[in-house]
Order: structure tokens, then sequence, then C-alpha cells
């Protein structure tokens, strides 16, 4: 195993380093101040330099007019992006729309990727995906409310959502619903359905504000009702009764899209606090990094990220080997490990920034309360670690059954 980035990324990685040093950085002051809205027209200028490299929408392949990476290589280019919370947008491989482009590639008809994925790749529109309810617990999604009833040629949906992220200006939203109630199998009954924004019936209710800001366009995080909306039975991916399944394909690549991007912030947050600790002085002549404590947040904080690294590019590398149902416990590990390190090293970066690392001056305050979330979304620690130990003590002789 070599999991040192390939010859095709040795010169491009540092070219977007620099990319994101130079032109992104300069702009996350004014997206925590004056919010996205008003940084669109830099945005949109930073992505139309980014199509003349070839990488925009890095992770998706040269037929749908993507980049073409491999997910090793994409990898190692989410960590660079990760660096700034802009990093990923300027190259249209944003959540939740890139999982929205890999299942559109894996899963839609031909005239679903003409219509929906073709001009979301291109960066022409943003999507959304509704599978989280208030009603009910996100870390089972087997157990929705949300209806898709079939009347001939169309399914009629109903259903309240939110965290619904990106939901503000995207142009149509990937929704979980069920569509067959009586299934015995309760991860057979519900699909998933392309709902366009403006299907009658259809409404943003509010943008959730998050750790104290609303959010907006992309950054945002909405509550969503759907109330007799009619969509043609063509909008469904896949077979009827295979959203369960489609939602988990669509994660495996998901959680390494992830885990890299919180390794970019890792290593943004590991440089911010070692400048700090070498600059701020204590006393005349004593800079905050002279003392033992300190000195141990970034050793212990270098090993941590170096671990995380290496295991997420395993669980990738795994993936690309034996597919992502051969990987399930090394996706599962790195969900609850790299979350975990990403708290800890922010929490450390903070710390030695003292007062000011919970300004706007750095980018670490809005990390820490954006990226709270890393534990939550996309299945909590407690799931990932009680999944993966029951898979583990299954071999080892336990036999299924409910947990107590």
């Amino acid at each position: 195993m070599d999991f040192t980035p390939p010859e095709s990324l040795k010169k491009i990685l540092p070219e977007v380093r620099a990319f994101i040093r130079e032109k992104v950085h300069p702009l996350e002051s004014a997206m925590q101040t004056k919010g996205f809205h008003a940084l669109q027209p830099e945005l949109e200028k930073l992505r139309g330099e980014v199509r003349g490299t070839g990488l925009f929408t890095p992770h998706m392949g040269k037929e749908y007019g993507g980049a073409g990476l491999s997910l090793m290589e994409f990898a190692h280019l989410a960590e660079e992006l990760g660096r700034s919370p802009l990093g990923h947008y300027v190259f249209n491989c944003q959540a939740p729309d890139a999982g929205n482009m890999e299942v559109l590639a894996h899963h839609g008809t031909a005239a679903q990727k003409e219509r929906f994925l073709k001009p979301l790749v291109r960066g022409e529109i943003r999507s959304c995906f509704g599978m989280t309810e208030p009603e009910h617990a996100g870390s089972n999604p087997a157990w929705l409310g949300t209806r898709a009833r079939r009347e001939g040629d169309v399914y009629v949906v109903d259903g309240h959502k939110w965290f619904t992220s990106g939901a503000e200006g995207a142009s149509f939203c990937i929704v979980m619903a069920v569509t067959d109630p009586e299934s015995p199998n309760p991860y057979l009954r519900a699909s998933q359905i392309i709902v366009p924004m403006d299907t009658p019936g259809f409404r943003r209710v509010r943008n959730i504000p998050v750790a104290g800001e609303p959010g907006e366009g992309w950054a945002s995080h909405a509550e969503v009702m759907l109330e007799h909306c009619r969509v043609p039975v063509e909008n469904r991916l896949g077979e009827e009764g295979m959203g369960f399944v489609i939602a988990q394909d669509r994660l495996g690549p998901g959680r390494i899209h992830h885990c890299m991007r919180w390794l970019g912030i890792c290593e943004r947050a590991f440089d911010l606090m070692c400048e700090r600790a070498a600059s701020r002085q204590l006393s005349p002549g004593k800079p905050l990094g002279t003392r033992q404590m300190v000195q141990e947040w970034i050793a212990d904080s270098r090993a941590e990220i170096n671990a995380a690294r290496l295991m997420v590019l395993h669980a990738a590398w795994k993936m690309e080997k034996e597919g992502a149902a051969n990987a399930r416990d090394e996706i599962s590990t790195i969900k609850f490990f790299a979350a975990n390190v990403l708290q800890r090293v922010l929490d450390r970066a903070i710390q030695t920034h003292g007062a000011m690392g919970l300004t706007d001056a750095t980018p670490l305050a809005f990390w820490w309360g954006h990226e709270r979330g890393a534990r939550i979304y996309d299945g909590a620690d407690e799931v990932h670690k009680s999944s993966l130990a029951r898979r583990i003590l299954e071999r080892y002789g336990l036999k299924k059954g409910r947990e107590e």
C-alpha cells in the first residue's frame, strides 16, 4: 500500500494549495460577516478560474464533464480544499451536491442525467437532499414519516424535512419518501425521488440557524414542507423501495469526502496553532510555544492528524480495491475517529489563541460551531461505534440480536 499522492497529483496539489491560500482565504472574513450572497460575484469568478484548470467538479467522471479523479486522488485533493470553508464550493464538490451527483451518475436514467446531473456538474445549478425529519430520529433512516403515494404515473408526496442542506437557491431536492409502508422489510419501504423546487406544494419554511448563524444559499440548512407535491414516477431514482440501499451507496464515498475535508481543516488549524505558539509572547523573550502544555497540544495534534489521514486513505484504498460493502468496518472507524480528531485539534487551536480564537479573526470559531456536527451527521458516533462493535463480535461468535 502506498498512500503518497500519485504522480498525477504531485504538481497539482501544491498549485491548489497556493490557489486556496492566495485567492480563497482572503474571502473567509467577508463570508462570516457579510454572508454567502454578498460573496457570490467573487465566488463565481473563482469558480470560472477553476474551470480553466480542468479541476472543476473533480470527483465526477469526464463523461459527465468532471475532472475524472479516482476516489484516492480526490481524497488528497479534498484535504487541500478543506483548508478553507469555501474550498469545496469553489471547486464544485461541496455537500450535498457532490453526493447527489454520484447518486445520479450511478442510479439515474439517461433523462435524469441530462436534466439534473449535467447542469449540476457544470455548476449551473445546485441541489439539496431531504432525508432527516424533525419527528423521527435521524440516526434511523428506515423510520420516515414522508409518504409518496402513487397515482398512476405520478407520486403524491407529503412530508416534513429539516436540515435539508443547501435548499435555499437549489433547483431540485432528492427526497427520501416511503413508497411501500407495508413492506415487511423496513429497509425496502422508501424510495428516492427527485422533486424540483418549483413543484407546487414544495415549500422552504426557513433556514435553521446553526451556531447562531442563519446560513445562506449553499451554506444553509433548511426546514421544508411537502404538501401534495405531484411528481412524475419517472423522477424516481432506481427501483421502488431501493431508497435506503441508494442512500448507503451514497454514504460510503461521502464519508471519505468528509473525513479528508476535516483533515484539511485540521491542517489549517494546526498551522494557525503553531504560528500563534511561536509568535505570541507571554512575557519578553518567552513565546507561548515554550510552555510544555502547548508543546503537548502540538505533538498530540500532529500524531492524531497523521494517524487519521492514514486510516482514511486506507479506507479509500480498500473501497477502490474491494468495494464499499467490504470496507464497512473501515468506513465506520474513520467516521467517528476523524470527527473526534477534528474536534480535539480545533479545541487546542482555539485554546492556543485565547480569546482571539473565539473571534472572526481566524476561521477557527466558525469551524468550531459548524463542524461540531461532524460527530452527528452521516451517522452519529454512537451508531457507528455500536454497528462496528457488533460486526466484530459476530466474528467471535456473538449471535445477532436486539440491543438492550
